[in-house]
């Protein structure tokens, strides 16, 4: 019989003492790193209240005054061609060529098209003669109030308007004049232009802000601005015919007194914004547009505040369909504060109930507008007031569109810029008046020395 040799006995116990040791440390690893803990759910958010379908089909409903367009009248067409018909169609009669008392007035179609829009170039020459008797050089001077511009008014208007009216960057303002009217201007000079014309509607902008001033009505808002990448504020107050932007660096009181004067006078519609709280309270309305996205939001939430939000809603309902009753003409003033009595104090009821809800923030939100109460009310017995501050952003969308596609100015003269161009624009748009033809009065007044037209109307 075979006997193991001592050297593979010796390798065996080494052999075993490993796997020993090996199973030992995988024993510890596997204590050391624990099972990977599930993720919690997260707790499931209600849903959003479905929209009830109205049944009606997308687009204008039945009753919609319709968009169409609009023929320009007969003094302002250029040219007219006529057709006339030579025969009847019926017998084949000859038809005279005048009309008949009995004939009805004929269809008309316009079409519009562009003339050539080369821009006009002047070209001012000094010219240079010798002296026949000293042979000494006269040079002529051409006048300094022709050397100071090298873009016409018409043309700086223009200009101006595509970059504050419809937001057209610096070089795309260079590139509409060299493309479309065939003047090709430098890029710095479309930045001197736009100063000049800052320069030029001061005077328009300073009207605006005063007549906003003594508005017995007025909106305003406040959204963000830049200033070379820091931090500002775009106020705007509009009332019904005029609009007033100013960018600041402050969202407090002290701006809104810059605004509108250390006077606050009139009725305002805000939103709920802590530096409005420095106006009368009984001398506000409140934004109802606001408290309803705040309901809203209240009725995602769930909750204890659920229950309430509807009652909310439930009540805002109500009170625009009065609104819009009265504002359509089928009740009076009167009937309108008659049916509202019994809703303003539905509402309050339901305020006071949510000062006692379990959920801390609902609790707050009511106690704050409890405070603020009366404010919620004045569009029902003050003439001209809405109950939604929906103006007030409407004017400020143009400045929105301007912020987000330029991220604001780089300079302060920028941003005086941007404040008189919108208050122009928005205003004018407000008026029915043409803003190239005010810009264009605007710019000439302002090279030769005198004030600009107004942009209040009947000044």
């Amino acid at each position: 019989m075979e006997t193991e040799c001592p050297g593979c006995r010796e390798r065996d116990a080494r052999i075993a003492a490993l796997e020993a040791k090996v199973a030992e440390l995988e024993g510890r690893l596997h204590d050391l790193i624990k099972p990977p803990v599930p993720p919690r759910p997260a707790p499931a958010l209600p849903k959003a209240p479905a929209k009830q379908r109205t049944g009606k089909k997308p687009g204008g409903q039945p009753g919609h005054p319709p968009h169409l367009k609009q023929l320009v009248p007969p003094e302002r067409v250029n040219t007219t061609v006529p057709f006339i018909p030579a025969t009847c169609a019926h017998c084949q009669t000859p038809l005279p060529r005048e009309a008949g008392p009995d004939d009805p007035p004929p269809v008309r179609h316009q079409v519009a098209e562009l003339p050539n829009l080369a821009a006009h170039i002047t070209e001012y020459q000094g010219h240079a003669r010798t002296c026949p008797a000293c042979r000494k050089i006269t040079q002529a001077v051409i006048p300094a109030v022709i050397h100071a511009h090298s873009v016409g008014p018409n043309l700086t208007g223009v200009l101006s308007y595509f970059a504050g009216c419809h937001g057209v960057s610096k070089r795309g303002v260079e590139e509409i004049s060299d493309h479309v009217f065939d003047a090709a201007i430098a890029l710095g000079t479309v930045a001197n232009l736009e100063q000049e014309v800052s320069a030029a509607l001061a005077p328009a902008y300073e009207d605006a802000r005063t007549a906003v001033k003594q508005a017995a009505v007025k909106h305003l808002d406040e959204t963000g601005w830049k200033q070379a990448g820091k931090k500002r504020w775009l106020w705007v107050a509009a009332t019904c015919a005029v609009v007033l932007f100013m960018i600041h660096t402050l969202r407090n009181v002290v701006a809104l007194r810059k605004l509108l004067g250390e006077t606050l006078t009139g009725i305002l519609c805000s939103d709920r914004w802590a530096a409005y709280d420095a106006w009368m309270l009984l001398r506000r309305q409140l934004c109802w547009a606001h408290l309803k996205r705040n309901w809203e939001k209240m009725l995602e939430r769930g909750g204890a505040g659920k229950r309430l939000a509807q009652q909310c809603l439930g009540v805002q309902q109500h009170v625009f369909e009065l609104w819009h009753l009265f504002r359509g003409g089928g009740c009076t003033r009167e009937t309108l504060k008659e049916r509202m009595a019994p809703l303003i104090l539905e509402l309050l009821a339901a305020l006071r109930s949510g000062t006692r809800c379990r959920d801390r923030k609902t609790q707050r939100f009511c106690a704050r507008l409890i405070e603020r109460y009366p404010a919620l009310w004045t569009f029902v017995v003050v003439d001209g007031v809405e109950p939604t501050n929906n103006h007030a952003e409407r004017v400020q969308r143009r400045a929105v569109l301007w912020r987000r596609r330029s991220f604001g100015c780089h300079s302060a003269q920028g941003c005086r810029f941007v404040e008189r161009i919108l208050t122009v624009v928005q205003t004018l748009r407000l008026q029915r008046r043409s803003v190239l033809q005010f810009l264009y009065e605007a710019i000439e007044a302002h090279r030769s020395g005198r004030r600009g037209p107004s942009i209040i109307v009947g000044r």
